[in-house]
Formats: C-alpha cells, sequence, structure tokens
C-alpha cells in the first residue's frame, strides 16, 4: 500500500485495531459478547452473593463463569485484584486475536494504556476489615497496594508481554477506557509507539461501592432485573453496577500492513473536555460533552451527517440520558442528530464504570464490521426530553461507515471516539 494510504493528509501515522477482548456480565470473549447486545440478553441479575444481604440494591451485572487460572498462573491470580485479572484475561484474548508479533518488535515501541476508575477496590474493602476486625495493622498484607492501586492493571499487562512503552493508567471514572483507548491512538498517531494494548477494568461489585452508590441515589433499587438498566426510557432511575474489561489491540496502520495483520476498524478521532460544573451531574446544556464530540469530529475530519451510529454513554440516571441527549444535539446540530442511529448497550451490560469505554469501543467496531447495530433493551415508555432514535429493543442491520463512542466521568470529564469501517 502507498505510503499516502498509511498516513493522514497531515502526515501523521492512521491507527487500526487488530485485536479485541472481553471480559464482560454477557459473555467472556467477544463474540459472545457481541452477540449478546445484538440479541438483548440482558447480564443484570438479583445478587446472589451474601455480603449484599440486606442492601437496598439488589441487582448487579456480575460476570460468571470466569476462571483466572485460565490466562495466568494460580499463584499469580491470589496477588491480583479481580479488576486486574479482568485486564488480563482480556488482554489475552487482543494480544492472540492480534497476532501482534512481540518477540520481534523493540519492546519500548508498545505501551499499555488500561483505565480503571475505582482500582483494587475490594481488595481494599477487605483490608480494612483485616486492619480493624482481623488483627491490626501487622496482619495487612505486603500485597495490599500493588493490589489496590489503579495502575496495576497497565503495569501487569507490560510484564506478562515484556512491552516497556508507554505504561500508565488513567482514571477519569466512568469516562477512563475510552480516554485511555484516546491517548494510546494519539501515542501511535503520532510516532511514539507502533502498537500499544489499551482500554478499562473494572471490578467494583463491593460493599463499599454499593453503599457509596447506593446513598447517593446513582443505582436503581427495583427487584426486578428487566427493569433494572433502562436508559433514555421514561422510567430510569439509576444505573446498576457491572464489572469486566475490554481490550484493544491498536497499530499504526502501515506496521500492520506490513505483517498482512486482519484489521478491524480505524480509530480517526478523540476528543476530551470537562464540564468544570459539579462533582456528580453534567452540566444541564451538555456544552462539555458536545465539546468532546466536536473535537473527535474535527480530528476526524468528519461532519455529523457522516456519523451512522453514536453508542451513547446512556446510564439510565435521570440527568445523564437526557443531558446527554441535548449534548449530541448540540454537537450534530438537530437535523442529523434526529437522523442518527443512537443506543446504549448499558441495557443489556449495566455500567461497567471504568470498563465502559473498553467494551463499548469493541461494541463499535463489532458494529462497524458486521453491520449491525445492537438496540437500546429496555426503552419502553419514550420520555419526551430523550427524543432521538434509540434503536429500541431490536437490533438494526445497516451500513454503518462511520460510529462514535461517548463516555462521561464523575468530575464532568467526557470523552468521545470516532471509528471508521476499513475497507478491503
Amino acid at each position: 500500500m502507498q505510503n499516502q494510504n498509511v498516513k493522514t493528509k497531515t502526515g501523521a501515522n492512521r491507527v487500526v485495531i487488530t485485536g479485541m477482548g472481553v471480559i464482560s456480565p454477557v459473555g467472556n470473549d467477544t463474540e459472545t459478547f457481541f452477540d449478546a447486545l445484538v440479541e438483548g440478553k440482558i447480564g443484570v441479575r438479583k445478587t446472589e452473593d451474601s455480603r449484599f444481604a440486606g442492601y437496598k440494591v439488589t441487582l448487579a451485572a456480575e460476570v460468571l463463569d470466569f476462571e483466572p487460572e485460565k490466562y495466568m498462573d494460580k499463584k499469580e491470580a491470589r496477588r491480583m485484584d479481580r479488576y486486574c485479572q479482568f485486564a488480563l484475561a482480556a488482554a489475552d484474548e487482543a494480544v492472540k486475536m492480534s497476532g501482534l508479533p512481540l518477540a520481534d518488535m523493540d519492546p519500548f515501541t508498545v505501551g499499555a494504556i488500561i483505565g480503571s476508575g475505582v482500582g483494587g477496590l475490594t481488595t481494599m474493602h477487605n483490608q480494612y476489615d483485616v486492619l480493624f476486625n482481623k488483627g491490626g495493622e501487622t496482619r495487612i498484607s505486603p500485597l495490599f497496594i500493588p493490589m489496590m492501586i489503579s495502575n496495576m492493571a497497565a503495569g501487569q499487562v507490560a510484564m506478562k508481554y515484556g512491552i516497556k512503552g508507554a505504561n500508565f493508567c488513567v482514571t477519569t471514572a466512568c469516562a477512563s477506557g475510552t480516554h485511555a483507548i484516546g491517548e494510546a491512538f494519539r501515542k501511535i498517531k503520532h510516532g511514539d509507539l507502533e502498537a500499544a494494548i489499551a482500554g478499562g477494568a473494572e471490578a467494583p461489585i463491593s460493599e463499599i461501592a454499593m453503599g457509596g452508590f447506593t446513598n447517593m441515589k446513582a443505582l436503581n433499587t427495583v427487584d426486578d432485573p428487566n427493569l433494572g438498566s433502562l436508559p433514555f426510557d421514561a422510567r430510569r432511575q439509576g444505573f446498576v453496577i457491572a464489572e469486566g474489561a475490554g481490550i484493544l489491540v491498536l497499530e499504526s496502520m502501515e506496521h500492520a500492513l506490513s505483517r498482512n495483520a486482519t484489521i478491524y476498524g480505524e480509530i480517526i478521532g478523540y476528543g476530551a473536555t470537562a464540564d468544570a460544573y459539579h462533582v456528580t451531574s453534567p452540566d444541564p446544556e451538555g456544552k462539555g460533552a458536545a465539546g468532546a464530540m466536536k473535537l473527535a469530529m474535527k480530528e476526524a475530519d468528519v461532519c455529523p451527517e457522516e456519523i451512522d451510529y453514536i453508542n451513547a454513554h446512556g446510564t439510565g440516571t435521570p440527568i445523564n440520558d437526557k443531558y446527554e441527549t441535548k449534548a449530541i444535539k448540540d454537537a450534530l446540530g438537530e437535523e442529523a442528530a434526529y437522523k442518527v442511529a443512537v443506543s446504549s448497550t448499558k441495557g443489556v451490560t449495566g455500567h461497567l464504570l471504568g470498563a465502559a469505554g473498553g467494551v463499548e469501543a469493541v461494541c463499535i467496531a463489532q458494529a462497524l464490521r458486521k453491520g449491525i447495530i445492537p438496540p437500546t433493551v429496555g426503552l419502553q415508555e419514550k420520555d419526551p426530553e430523550c427524543d432521538l432514535d434509540y434503536v429500541p429493543n431490536i437490533a438494526r442491520k445497516a451500513d454503518i461507515k462511520i460510529a462514535m463512542s461517548n463516555s462521561l466521568g464523575f468530575g464532568g470529564q467526557n470523552a468521545t471516539l470516532i471509528m471508521k469501517k476499513v475497507e478491503d
């Protein structure tokens, strides 16, 4: 392929996806995960975990049938928090899918950038219990700190694969995974890396997180799993906490083509902004989120009418969904906004917090590849303030060329990615 085809108009590297990996409440591999999104098989369930007996919130979207020993040594697994295990498992699938010849590459040209909103929260909770109830500070595990810190997923991935390029964690609450992928995209685009393992991982289903999110009235308190996560529906009352990981392998187009890699999509734009408004509420005018979408479209050099699909943040909270709707209208203009297909896959997965952007990036890459838009499951009652085309309940076949994914985090931190289908 000629040089102009592997570079952008400005001479920067084009960045493509060559591998994907998922651990989720609806499947522990990419294909199972995406099939569940398309078929509307919800992963929200009444938790049977005895830790939550008597809690107001009874629903969670937990990862089932996960055996860390499939992906790592049993001793290593015991030395990692669950979120870190998820990251390594998803990376395992993504790297195998990519066929990335890591042994033959300069290790300083490959990075790992993996976001997490809360890191090893379960480990922290358990060690607090040790501190106060089981013997004091002398009984605290010497592995407590490395198990708890949020950057350890990126560190563990680097150690597993021997990669020595840019290695860090992005912690921007529910925007962490999208920011991580965006930062990896930029590192490759501007020549700092040839390839990167990027995404998000989270395992927040712990007593302290359930209690905290419940008391701030963020979680839905209904008992029926089918009514737990209702993005854009008039009956929505809050999100359902979830866990898992979504990881991509990114490469420069030139590097991918040089080894005849299969290309699953191209990242062409990334936007990051702040609301500077409130610790938990999005800006009611949606200006920050709109700004992230506008920046991503500018970098991608696409106009609003060219966006075929938006995977919305769509958490199912009363304020997020109406403010994000307003932001989409602002960013695209009302004419284009009313024509674009929008869906939230959190009706199926629940909200994976810092991992949400990772699994949703996998979603839009698969949507581009397969020409099908996953639906917004649970959307039955229209909200007049949420009046876009949310693809309710039934997947839609479509010739998607360009897709967008939004992630909005507590603290007013917004991130948007734009992907493009790569034709043979």
